[in-house]
């Protein structure tokens, strides 16, 4: 599957920060991670820290998939409302699930300063903003229950975010917890690091053959090379679709464009992560470099022919809408690229064990917030590693 297309910003900006090799001779390992993008990349980093043998294999180069074109906006907000999300799975487990993903963007924070990244980790606030007076009724209530759950969110009225960002709204939740990352440079800087502790770490090698045994996994690649470890994780994102048997998610195609870079960003639009309460919704956050970076206008297919089709249409309605939501920004776009994402009936990822396949775990953080679930899924994979749960992985249970 061609899970994005054109070439995204973060694959030209950054260029080939790291080269590895395919794997041409056997190996044995505790832990055989497949996925070499930002999931596979944390999940190594805290298997290395846990003491396990860990290799990493993946059948494009490093952080070529969904990681290169990922817009990296980190928010603790799930894809469904924190008031909806009470509805289906129960108060507990939506506040417990938000609440985690909060704490996921100060974890990823300290392991990026723990390795000296450069991967342009910033805190952000985030505005949640309603485009029409409907919409602004049902996001008054989910300020409400945000504030109860105890979030730190500010609700503020038209005027005011006109006056402070220059965008056009119907009122919306400003919450103080978010952030922003070049996920691709930080991919390759976790893996970099943790190959000086013994990680080992093979691009361009497929997975061919794959045998669930009762205490081992072996496998074989494209290169002949075969694997004997004692678990596997797939951190394959929607691509697990072609291994897990039942349908989990609905594939859709998703847009993005990046403006040249601007001199005149207000330093409230530079400090913060925007979207709205359209269906599909529209997303915008500024790069490292000074320029906007939007997103959205999502088609619900998953054709990759069909959707490369329509990505000069989409660069021109998501250009339109920056212009309508704030007139006076001077937005020429520069890039543009589209690619495709996995949405889940309660907007939570897939993390843990699948009862068809012994031995094995799956970190599927699919939602627009699939980098907060990665860190999540890192630490609860690891703990089953060594034996122990964690209540939340209930409420990300594959059967639930």
């Amino acid at each position: 599957m061609d899970i994005r297309s054109n070439e995204p910003y973060w694959l030209v900006n950054n260029g080939i920060l790291n080269a590895y090799p395919s794997l041409r001779t056997d190996v044995v390992c505790d832990v055989l991670i497949v996925g070499a993008g930002i999931t596979g990349a944390l999940m190594a980093n805290a298997c290395i820290e846990a003491g396990f043998q860990t290799v990493v294999i993946d059948k494009r180069e490093v952080a070529n998939g969904s990681t290169s074109a990922t817009t990296s906006m980190l928010q603790y907000e799930i894809d469904a409302p924190l008031y909806q999300l009470e509805k289906l799975i129960g108060e507990v487990g939506a506040v417990t699930s938000y609440k985690a993903c909060r704490d996921s963007i100060d974890t990823l924070g300290k392991i990026a300063a723990e390795i000296k990244s450069e991967a342009d980790f910033t805190k952000k606030e985030s505005l949640y903003f309603a485009n029409s007076s409907k919409n602004a009724k049902w996001l008054k209530l989910e300020f409400e229950r945000r504030l109860k759950a105890g979030f730190e969110v500010q609700w503020l009225d038209k005027k005011q975010i006109q006056s402070d960002y220059g965008l056009k709204s119907e009122g919306g939740i400003l919450s103080a917890d978010g952030a922003s990352v070049d996920a691709f440079r930080l991919a390759h800087e976790l893996l970099a690091h943790n190959c000086k502790n013994g990680l080992q770490v093979f691009d361009k090698t497929e997975l061919k053959k794959v045998k669930y045994l009762k205490d081992e996994v072996l496998l074989e690649t494209h290169t002949n090379a075969k694997i004997r470890a004692k678990k596997i994780i797939y951190c394959t994102g929607y691509e697990s679709t072609q291994v897990i048997p039942e349908k989990i998610v609905k594939l859709k195609s998703t847009y993005a464009i990046v403006s040249e870079r601007m001199a005149d960003i207000p330093v409230s639009v530079n400090n913060t992560l925007f979207w709205d309460t359209d269906d599909p919704y529209l997303y915008m956050r500024s790069t490292a470099d000074g320029r906007l970076l939007v997103g959205g206008e999502d088609e619900n297919f998953k054709n990759a022919l069909l959707r490369d089709v329509l990505l000069n249409k989409k660069e021109e309605k998501l250009s339109k809408a920056i212009h309508q939501l704030m007139p006076e920004t001077n937005f020429i776009a520069d890039f543009a690229w589209c690619g495709t994402f996995g949405e889940t009936k309660d907007g939570l990822p897939y993390i843990g064990p699948h009862p068809k396949f012994p031995n094995t775990y799956f970190c599927l953080g699919f939602g627009g917030n699939g980098i907060t679930f990665s860190v999540i899924g890192a630490n609860l994979i690891t703990g089953m590693l060594q034996n122990e749960i964690d209540p939340l992985a209930y409420f990300f249970r594959f059967g639930r």
